[in-house]
Parts: structure tokens; sequence; C-alpha cells
């Protein structure tokens, strides 16, 4: 079977390159994290999304960390660390966001959604369909982790749809461009030492 598709030997040994990528990836995005927090705000706030849950279709930025890192990584507990280190970064640049610590919660929930899709293919397949499904799941655990904390008050139906747009900006913005920007790197040669800079150099 094409290596772009799956990879055969999924290691779960971690190299020095792996921890180092790890956080640098998390550090990276955690700056990410808060400058897309300060601009969500003004931008939750326009008439686009005069119905409350659809400003949830601004959330796919928060959740690209979990998808790169496992997307590059490929091993047991990346995404959700890389996932991890930046929201717990993000709390910490130039006084943190303005949802202080409960920030971290939300990068376990958001990890943990795109670990497990990657468990459950067995840390073997890499596709842009597996991407999206981390996307989305990293979505749909964080919406419900939301719905107890900031929605309450919601009833069913605002909810539902909550988690819907969560799930869909997770799957098009994370998933899909998560992968898109792995590729990418791939293509310009700075993911040589791992496996998509290994499937790039097996399609030349």
């Amino acid at each position: 079977m094409n290596s772009a598709v799956m990879s055969i030997r999924p290691s779960i040994r971690y190299r020095t390159v792996d921890l180092v990528t790890v956080t640098t990836l998390g550090v990276a995005f955690g700056v990410v994290f808060w400058g897309w927090g300060k601009l969500y705000e003004p931008l939750s706030a326009l008439a686009v999304f005069s119905f409350p849950p659809s400003s949830a279709l601004l959330a796919g930025p928060w959740l690209i960390a979990g998808v790169v890192g496992g997307l590059i990584i490929r091993r047991p507990g990346a995404a959700f660390a890389t996932e991890f280190i930046a929201a717990a970064v993000s709390t910490i640049v130039v006084g943190g966001t303005q949802w202080g610590f409960s920030v971290f919660a939300s990068g376990l929930f958001q990890g943990l959604g795109a670990e497990l899709i990657v468990l459950v293919f067995l840390y073997r397949r890499f596709t842009l369909p597996v991407a999206v499904l981390m996307g989305a799941m990293a979505g749909v655990l964080e919406s419900f982790y939301e719905w107890s904390s900031y929605y309450s008050d919601w009833d069913l139906g605002y909810r539902l749809a909550y988690l819907g747009f969560f799930a869909l900006s997770g799957a098009v913005v994370a998933g899909a461009g998560g992968w898109l920007l792995v590729r990418a790197l791939a293509l310009a040669g700075v993911l040589d030492a791992f496996g998509p800079g290994r499937e790039r150099a097996a399609e030349v």
C-alpha cells in the first residue's frame, strides 16, 4: 500500500527531534491561539453571527495544533500534547486570554478529540479524511465542555447547532487546513525527518 496512505510500522518511541518539534509547534500555535482570541470577540459580534451558535464557525483555528502535531509526529500522545501545550502557552502570552485558566481545560478536550481519531486508526493512517475527522472530533469534545461551562442556559436546539458549527469549523479549518499546511511544509523540505517528508520523497 502507498506510504502516503498508511504508515506500516507506527512507532511509539519518541526521538529527541519529536519532543523538540511537539514543543516548538505547541509554542508557535499558542501564540497564534492568543492572537486569534483577541480577534474573536469583534468578529463574533458581526451581524453575520447574529444566531449565537454560529459563532462556533470561528473556532477552527484553535483546533489546528493537535491535527498538525499528530500528522507530523505520528506517535501516541503527539496530537494531544501539541494541542495542550498550545493552549497552555496562549494563557501566558502577554497576560493570557479573556477565558483565563479555563483554556487549559479546552486544550485538554481539543487535544483528546484529535488524539482519539489517530488512536482509532492505530497511528497508521494519516490521510486527508483522517485529518478532517481529527479536527471535527476536537470540535465535538470542546463543544460538550462549553455546553456546561459557558452555555448552560441554552436549549438543546442551540446546543446541537453549536456542536455542528464547531465540528464543521474543526473539519474544514483545522482538519483540511492542517493537512494542507503539513503537506506544504513537507514539499518545502522541512519535514524530511518525519513521515510526511519521507512520503514526499517517495512520491518524487
